[in-house]
């Protein structure tokens, strides 16, 4: 189920919150939350890396580092938009509301994978680290962010109070998400000439996590569904991981949408 070349490495996991506002970003929180926990489960390590805190409360986004054997063939079943429905403890009315986050998954690159970065498509800006407990890191410009301007992609770090060891930590981060990039393209061309695969372009939330009228998770690609909604979201996610690679591996998933939902 994980023989891909990459499947061994540590994971680096980044949630951005979508449209919604305040409530999309508490949900970006609990998915934060989630993934700190399975990973605690696993007995892995976890190391946030960057973290963006929202206006009243919550996450607008946010980087992990999660450390363990096979982190990332595991975690790499996560990619995609995650969809809440619950009522909002933001609603004065208590209204129903449904949010959207983003995950994205790449490996921890090392010197075995060769990611050529060609400095002039680099740009790289340093400023003062700020939010939640900033007060210690924040006196001098030791957060880094990196443009990759060829793909846009975005990288930031600020943890660390050396501006050197978070320009490092971004460069990391940077190269895993080209090699991911990469590997994403490889995976659409085989895709597309196996016809076997699901259709990547079906759908947009890969998985729904209801908590109003009733509890369920339900994967929309893999069809597995979970009763008992508050365990996932306490970070028991190994059944919905190994029904992903299941699927993955047999090439037999679910084509069915989330009218139940």
């Amino acid at each position: 189920m994980m023989a891909d070349e990459a499947d061994p490495k540590n994971a680096i996991l980044t949630i951005n919150a979508g449209a919604g506002g305040t409530e999309s970003q508490d949900w970006a929180h609990m998915l934060l939350r989630m993934y700190q926990r399975w990973t605690q489960d696993k007995g892995f390590k976890w190391e946030l890396l960057d973290a963006l805190p929202g206006e009243e409360a919550g996450i607008k986004s946010a980087t992990a580092l999660i450390s363990g054997p096979y982190a990332f063939g595991r975690l790499k079943s996560e990619a995609g938009v995650h969809r809440l429905v619950r009522i909002s403890p933001f609603d004065s009315n208590k209204r129903r509301h449904t949010s959207f986050t983003s995950v994205f998954v790449s490996p921890e690159i090392d010197d075995d994978f060769e990611v050529v970065i060609n400095p002039a498509d680099l740009r790289i800006d340093v400023y003062r680290a700020g939010g939640k407990g900033g007060q210690g890191v924040n006196t001098t410009d030791s957060a880094v962010r990196i443009t990759h301007l060829p793909t846009n992609i975005v990288v930031t770090c600020q943890q660390e109070r050396s501006q050197i060891k978070n320009r490092d930590m971004a460069m990391k981060v940077l190269k895993s998400r080209l090699y991911e990039r990469h590997m994403e393209e490889e995976r659409k061309k085989q895709e597309a000439i196996e016809n076997s695969k699901k259709d990547i372009a079906w759908g947009s939330q890969i998985r729904s996590y209801v908590l109003h009228p009733y509890k369920m998770v339900k994967d929309h690609r893999t069809g597995h569904v979970v009763p008992t909604a508050e365990k996932v979201l306490d970070g028991e996610l190994d059944g919905l991981i190994k029904a992903y690679l299941t699927c993955r591996l047999t090439g037999e998933w679910a084509r069915g949408g989330d009218e139940d939902l």
